[in-house]
């Protein structure tokens, strides 16, 4: 998880820091999802890799999308079966080939012999209510500082400081560090750590959180207080 930065506008005000609450909603949402799987009921094919992700914590899903986006080598944003074997095999998911094939024949809803990335990764992520949905968009907008779509260490730098962390104080991390720590979380822990999280990245981050929280009101709560909105 990661450290709350301080917002700049305010950085010497002490605002307690959300790490343990985030901590333990992933360390749940992981159990939780480990106890599905082996429960011994049967599950639909999307329902299993989805629980194999969250099995992973916040990042499973992100890793997964990260894994199938370095493979689009023509930008067509399309896999077909060998690319998803691939890929399920890259992100070390334990599964066996009949299974990645109901997977990928699940997802292939047309018959096509390919599916398309951006419907693959919204299907599999947890479903959320549309006031979910729209904290998060706030979340990122105000992260966002130039609107271009992407947060970057320079969208941070605008919103941010990081002068109250304690590793920036005692002068083991550098700002930079601190911010693409923070960058990092986003981006599945796999794949090209390329320091920029894009609207979709943020919001299955959170699908997953989300996931682990039953109340709408607490979900909110949460993301006002991580990020002071």
């Amino acid at each position: 998880m990661f450290y709350r930065p301080v917002r700049k506008s305010s950085w010497r005000r002490r605002h307690k820091p959300s790490n343990g609450d985030l901590y333990t909603l992933e360390a749940n949402l992981a159990n939780r999802a480990l106890r599905e799987l082996t429960d011994g009921a049967d599950k639909d094919p999307i329902t299993k890799l989805r629980l194999l992700c969250l099995s992973r914590g916040a990042t499973g899903i992100l890793g997964m999308g990260r894994a199938f986006r370095a493979m689009d080598d023509d930008g067509s944003k399309a896999l077909n079966e060998e690319e998803f074997i691939s890929g399920i095999r890259d992100i070390g998911l334990d599964v066996t080939d009949d299974e990645i094939k109901q997977m990928f024949n699940a997802f292939d809803e047309d018959g096509s012999g390919s599916i398309n990335m951006t419907e693959f990764l919204l299907k599999l992520r947890p479903p959320m209510s549309q006031s979910r949905i729209s904290i998060i968009d706030q979340a990122f907008n105000k992260m966002d500082k130039n609107g271009d779509g992407v947060i970057t260490l320079a969208d941070l730098k605008n919103v941010y400081s990081v002068k109250e962390h304690p590793k920036y104080q005692s002068g083991e991390m550098t700002e930079d560090e601190i911010l693409t720590e923070f960058l990092h979380n986003f981006e599945g822990g796999r794949g090209n750590l390329d320091g920029k999280i894009t609207r979709e990245e943020f919001i299955n981050y959170y699908a997953t959180i989300s996931a682990s929280i039953d109340n709408d009101m607490y979900f909110d709560l949460m993301m006002r207080r991580a990020y002071v909105m």
